[in-house]
């Protein structure tokens, strides 16, 4: 993270720090301190992204308990030598089907899950290709602590369709990507699974 973006990790560790406190302390005074500490995280970020206060809490500071990263499961799907890719109604830009781990389910049935929803299609998850800390690729700055799973897919069956959060979905080799949607997946990160590919598929 460049120097100007400090600012960020700065409110995150100051959540951070405040959040375990409140789910730890029993002391009044103690959890007084630390709800300042979060509202002061809090500020930082509205301030720096002119964003409005009451709407950064919401998101930001809205969970309890200990705070952990956040988990990003994508399904890695090939065809042909080809990379199964969505085009987010978001920002219509394209990505590894995948989202949110939930509550519940495993990172494998999160891949199928979210590939369902998203193409239409349903697979089978077959094995765990990469963790990625977010904050370690060049993705845009992000106001959570993201680990990114991938995970290798095999379709065995469904019809090829758009889901509610995608509006259309394609097959696409390393020399012919779409415009990538950057805070769900980089260039370097799609150019790795292709090589982990080629990798399985020689052996």
């Amino acid at each position: 993270m460049t120097k100007e973006m400090k600012w960020l990790d700065w409110a995150k560790e100051i959540q951070a720090i405040a959040q375990a406190g409140l789910a730890y302390t029993k002391d009044d005074f103690d959890r007084e301190r630390f709800e300042q500490l979060r509202e002061l995280s809090c500020e930082i970020i509205a301030d720096y992204t002119e964003t409005d206060f009451s709407k950064v809490k919401e998101l930001f500071a809205g969970e309890s308990g200990y705070q952990t990263p956040k988990v990003d499961v994508r399904a890695v799907i090939f065809k042909d030598h080809k990379l199964l890719l969505v085009q987010e109604k978001a920002d219509g830009k394209w990505a590894l089907p995948g989202g949110w781990a939930d509550i519940g389910f495993t990172p494998k049935e999160i891949a199928v899950k979210e590939t369902l929803e998203e193409t239409g299609l349903k697979v089978k998850a077959h094995k765990l290709l990469a963790v990625m800390d977010k904050k370690r690729h060049n993705h845009p700055p992000s106001a959570f602590h993201i680990y990114k799973l991938f995970i290798s897919c095999q379709i065995v069956g469904g019809k090829a369709e758009a889901g509610t959060e995608t509006q259309n979905l394609g097959f696409f080799s390393l020399e012919n990507l779409p415009e990538l949607s950057a805070a769900r997946n980089t260039y370097e990160q799609i150019e790795y699974l292709f090589e982990k590919h080629d990798e399985v598929y020689c052996d």
